[in-house]
């Protein structure tokens, strides 16, 4: 029997895949729902049809896994920041291990048995350090109001996160609790204020209004907190008035920062920028490092399991007083910091040069003079030129984007021979792919799957290499 869009079937889901979605099997055709849990019953409607999957949208649960649970937050199964909060946290590493085992086993084409038990992070709400809300003229309608059959305004003035697949469109929040409480409290004082002093939000379409962003980071080895307002223009007869409006009901706010982007771009990053109260920074620590974090700087979002994250990086590289370790993808240089006191030289590369200015200023911060930063091209720097400058490492630890290493850099790494890998992925899938091809050379000794974003199907994941024997594999 052929399956057509637009028609209703019963599934079972029977597991979890990618972006958390469950998964079901229909006339042997994965079926791919959202905002469903193993072992639940449901009656789905099929959205998408693709050569080898289908995908459908839950209409409503016939029986509920045993593994539900009521999700925390009201917007659980409308917003984009948590994918997972039916599932239990103990379920949701449980899933998270096995989708990393399934990576090593199917496209690394490994023993998924190297793969350890998962590090869970201690905390599984109010863990970010981060969170950048947005504001828009529209918001983004419940699937009742959508069904009503009375007209529904969506217009007016939203703050909150996007929409799923939105840009212009932002959910309304009425709570959140992936950052510590006091960061929504924050925004909700912001809108109240907006509503009442007629501030308007930005237009992604007439490219009119005030209000883009509130961006909020609370360090958590110190009491800073910083609060960073994101307009379309500068005014400062808006701002003064806003920014005391806060410090009144929120003296725990250590600075608050204005960026103006007057671009049509959707970044939080202003053309340019204003301190309007305090040092303009925040200072917080990985390990015995310090780091002064302004508003548009890149630190981990999660300051607690990146220290995790990174000790376990450390450890798999077995660093010895004499070696020299190349650190490649090394950003802003925290895991080179943290690896710095235990080598005689580290030498990090970067392709975006705010990182690398922010990594040479970090260490002379914390007085670290063993590490060298080099600004340029994976693919391109990472070269003979550059290996007969800086010495022949001991151990290579990468840390590249979600998609992957380049093809060149892996082979790069494949020819060199290197006595030991260290291999930190955002993404386990690109992971498991370059995996293969350095199993050609290197033995792929354990992965460690490291929960670094509770509630959501983000996993974080490292493995340890070793140089093989010469002529085994």
């Amino acid at each position: 029997m052929s399956i057509k869009k637009g028609q209703d079937v019963e599934l079972q889901i029977e597991s979890t895949a990618y972006k958390g979605k469950g998964v079901a099997k229909l006339n042997g055709q994965a079926v791919f729902v959202s905002n469903t849990a193993p072992g639940d019953l449901i009656e789905a409607r099929i959205i998408k049809k693709k050569k080898r999957l289908l995908e459908a949208k839950l209409l409503h649960i016939i029986e509920p896994s045993p593994l539900r649970i009521q999700p925390k937050c009201v917007h659980a199964n409308v917003c984009g920041g948590c994918t997972w909060q039916h599932l239990p946290y103990s379920q949701q590493l449980v899933q998270k291990e096995q989708h990393v085992k399934s990576h090593i086993q199917r496209i690394a084409q490994l023993d998924p048995q190297i793969t350890l038990p998962i590090t869970p992070c201690d905390s599984d709400f109010y863990y970010r350090n981060k969170m950048e809300y947005s504001f828009s003229t529209r918001r983004w309608l419940t699937d009742e109001e959508i069904e009503s059959d009375e007209y529904v305004d969506d217009s007016g003035f939203a703050a909150g996160l996007h929409a799923p697949g939105r840009f212009d469109k932002i959910l309304n929040l009425k709570e959140c609790h992936l950052q510590d409480p006091i960061s929504f409290k924050i925004l909700d004082h912001v809108r109240k204020y907006c509503l009442e002093h007629q501030i308007e939000a930005f237009d992604t379409f007439s490219k009119s209004g005030y209000m883009r962003h509130l961006m909020i980071r609370n360090a958590h080895h110190t009491d800073d907190l910083m609060v960073n307002i994101v307009t379309f223009t500068d005014d400062m007869n808006v701002m003064e008035p806003l920014s005391e409006s806060i410090l009144k009901e929120f003296p725990e706010v250590t600075t608050i920062v204005n960026n103006v982007n007057d671009l049509p771009n959707p970044t939080a990053i202003g053309r340019f920028e204003h301190i309007i109260y305090g040092p303009g920074t925040i200072t917080d620590m990985i390990g015995q490092h310090t780091f002064k974090i302004d508003a548009n700087a890149f630190f981990q979002t999660n300051t607690a399991q990146a220290e995790k994250l990174y000790s376990i990086a450390r450890e798999f590289a077995e660093l010895k007083p004499g070696d020299k370790i190349f650190d490649l993808y090394c950003g802003v240089g925290t895991l080179s910091l943290f690896m710095a006191d235990a080598v005689k030289k580290v030498t990090g590369i970067e392709l975006v040069d705010v990182a690398i200015e922010n990594a040479k200023f970090n260490a002379i911060e914390n007085g670290v003079k063993n590490c060298d930063f080099v600004l340029g091209d994976m693919k391109d720097t990472f070269n003979d030129p550059f290996i007969e400058q800086h010495g022949f490492p001991d151990c290579i630890i990468t840390d590249p984007p979600r998609a992957g290493m380049h093809p060149d850099v892996v082979q790069k790494l494949c020819q060199m021979k290197v006595p030991r890998l260290v291999y930190v992925s955002c993404n386990p899938s690109t992971m498991a792919r370059d995996l293969k091809i350095l199993n050609e050379n290197y033995s792929v000794d354990q992965v460690q799957p490291v929960d670094m974003f509770p509630q959501t199907y983000h996993i974080e994941a490292l493995s340890r290499l070793t140089l093989r024997d010469s002529g085994t594999h």
